[in-house]
């Protein structure tokens, strides 16, 4: 193989394609209400776990705080972002509200549990500049 395409970890392969897509994804619940614990975090992310395994998408990263959530996701091409969004927050809503039923008061957050909206950043490889910098020096034809 070229030197140009040696191992790298975190470089994916298909038949036809190598990639290395990586999301930061927020998410924030209804209203911004504080309903997570300790407790409620670590079954979020096992709950995440699951479904990014389902989509072949790797977790790389989970964190939250009272109100939201942080996910750094390290996904293929084939993966329509909106739809791992759809899939992470419609099942987490689903069983973060019947597992704490007592915490997750359905009258304060009108029956969801996540807000409709959600951060997606890309990230990971080089610095726009960088990248901008490099298209710009290709030769081109005469």
């Amino acid at each position: 193989m070229s030197p140009r395409w040696e191992t790298h970890p975190d470089v994916r392969r298909g038949r036809h394609i190598v990639h290395h897509l990586h999301a930061h994804l927020v998410f924030v619940t209804r209203y911004r209400r504080t309903v997570f614990s300790n407790e409620m975090l670590t079954r979020c992310e096992e709950i995440m776990r699951k479904v990014c395994e389902d989509f072949e998408v790797e977790l790389i990263e989970f964190n939250g705080e009272e109100d939201h959530v942080h996910l750094l996701v390290h996904y293929p091409p084939k993966i329509a972002l909106s739809n791992l969004v759809n899939s992470l927050k419609g099942v987490s809503s689903r069983r973060l509200r019947q597992e704490f039923t007592g915490r997750v008061n359905p009258a304060i957050t009108h029956g969801r549990f996540w807000s409709g909206s959600y951060f997606a950043g890309s990230c990971g490889g080089a610095p726009l500049q960088v990248v901008k910098d490099y298209i710009d020096n290709q030769k081109r034809p005469d």
